[in-house]
């Protein structure tokens, strides 16, 4: 059914029998070192989610569309994140293998459905990688160095960003993870310093303005249903930050006991992210102070806010490690993405599959994977290059494209929960388990809809409607040269643990 390959020099499976048996009865062979523990799994949810980069990214679209009054969305999207993610762990648990969703589709309904989650999967991490170097770029690096943003400058240095995490990639597992453990440490200690630090000088300074937290700004109230469509919009904010913790289960093969250590580390990485992100939000927010128009007009707000409030020097140590964070974000993305095509190509169910699923290195990523997963991030720049609004119609595509691959996982999870076999090391919800599926499709139905309806994601609907067909041209090569492939039925074994 699937590509087998001889494992590379050096290969060490860890401890887990049961997970090294998950690979083994799926047909592969392991092609890479088991070196994530229970930090580091996490460090892999909490980086891709990085808050920093969401709310450095998305505050100032918040202002603009609901006002400071937006925040207020962000703990209602966490409620809902989180109780996909717990949907997501169950199915991380049973089918703990690369590729996620589209190992779980393929095995659990069929190799034609799972192809399409991974056609989906792909499309969106390959404009959120786009999305959080371009974020990088126009909210940490251009304020850092005192750089005039321009659409065209600004593409070239998140096309500089990309080429330089493709090569780290490609390079070394280990170092890429180091890189993001220490990224993940700098920004929870950053995060809760720099809250503390605009706290009390907002506070004492005379800076702090608490009315903020209930204005709606610059924003208007005309929109449908008076404010309250506004306010909706406003959900970017937590719905482009609070994606991507799924990234620990595209790891699994790279982690040590990742039936029980994947899906904790999601729910953590999404409660730790949710709690600092809602305290940090309060803080900035009230720092705003009186001048929330002029703030609202910034192209870097928080950054704005950081300078005003405790000085240049202070606003310029602290975007250093909101650049590092941002940049291991967006690496982060990348592997994932590297991760996904190389599980694609294992089974042979892409073009030049043997060249996409080959691993040079134990210690290092899939090479041709990483180029395409880069390649296509590229492209995208390119598309976008001339776009002064760039950023935002990026975050919209960035926001859309998850919430599409989570609801069609929540709706696999309902159709085949019936096939479900436990076992005793399997991540379970108990007697909570119907009544958080039910809250997630809730969720996600009120999250498609705040995405679909308005016409300011018109250009992220457009990307997700492009991506499908694109996929289609794709996939009707793959039926035509490898049909036998496409349709192979994929191990049963897998199916019951």
């Amino acid at each position: 059914m699937s590509h087998r390959s001889t494992p590379p020099t050096g290969v060490t499976t860890g401890s887990d029998s049961a997970a090294d048996a998950a690979i083994s009865h799926a047909g592969y062979s392991q092609q890479f070192k088991r070196t994530l523990k229970s930090f580091e799994s996490f460090a892999v949810a909490f980086s891709f989610i990085s808050i920093t980069t969401g709310l450095f990214s998305t505050y100032g679209t918040v202002l603009s569309s609901g006002g400071p009054a937006g925040i207020w969305t962000w703990p209602i999207v966490g409620a809902g994140t989180l109780m996909v993610a717990l949907v997501y762990g169950m199915l991380a648990s049973r089918i703990p293998l690369s590729g996620y969703s589209y190992q779980w589709a393929s095995r659990l309904a069929s190799p034609v459905l799972g192809w399409w989650f991974g056609w989906v999967s792909f499309a969106f991490l390959a404009i959120v990688a786009v999305a959080v170097d371009y974020g990088l770029a126009q909210a940490a690096l251009f304020p850092l160095f005192g750089w005039t943003y321009t659409p065209l400058s600004g593409a070239l240095v998140t096309l500089v960003v990309l080429l330089v995490q493709m090569v780290l990639i490609i390079w070394s597992t280990p170092i890429t993870t180091k890189i993001n453990n220490l990224a993940v440490s700098a920004e929870v200690i950053a995060m809760i310093g720099l809250t503390l630090l605009i706290a009390g000088f907002a506070i004492f300074g005379g800076h702090a303005e608490w009315s903020n937290l209930t204005s709606t700004g610059v924003a208007s109230g005309d929109g449908y249903f008076g404010w309250l469509g506004p306010f909706m919009l406003s959900a970017l904010l937590g719905a482009f930050t609070l994606v991507g913790w799924e990234s620990a289960a595209n790891l699994a093969e790279e982690t040590i006991n990742p039936k029980r250590v994947v899906p904790r580390a999601m729910v953590r990485a999404i409660l730790v992210s949710v709690i600092i992100g809602m305290v940090f939000l309060i803080v900035v927010t009230a720092a705003l102070g009186t001048d929330v128009a002029g703030i609202s007009a910034s192209s870097a707000p928080v950054a704005q806010v950081i300078e005003n409030v405790v000085g240049a020097g202070m606003a310029r140590a602290f975007l250093v490690v909101v650049s590092v964070a941002i940049f291991a974000c967006g690496l982060v993305i990348m592997v994932s993405c590297s991760r996904l095509v190389h599980a694609m190509a294992r089974d042979g169910r892409l073009p030049c599959s043997t060249a996409l699923s080959r691993v040079p290195r134990a210690t290092g990523g899939p090479t041709w994977a990483t180029v395409v997963a880069a390649g296509a991030s590229i492209l995208i720049v390119l598309a976008f290059s001339g776009n002064a609004d760039a950023l935002s119609q990026l975050l919209g595509a960035g926001t859309l494209m998850p919430a599409i691959l989570y609801a069609g996982t929540v709706a696999l999870y309902l159709g085949t929960r019936h096939k479900y076999r436990p076992q005793p090391d399997d991540f379970r919800l108990g007697r909570w388990e119907k009544p958080v599926v039910a809250g997630a499709v809730v969720w996600l139905l009120i999250e498609l809809s705040i995405f679909i309806i308005p016409s300011d994601f018109r250009t992220a609907q457009l990307y997700a409607l492009g991506s499908l067909v694109l996929g289609a041209i794709v996939f009707a090569f793959v039926w035509a040269t490898r049909r036998d492939r496409l349709t192979a039925e994929v191990g049963t074994e897998v199916d019951e643990l």
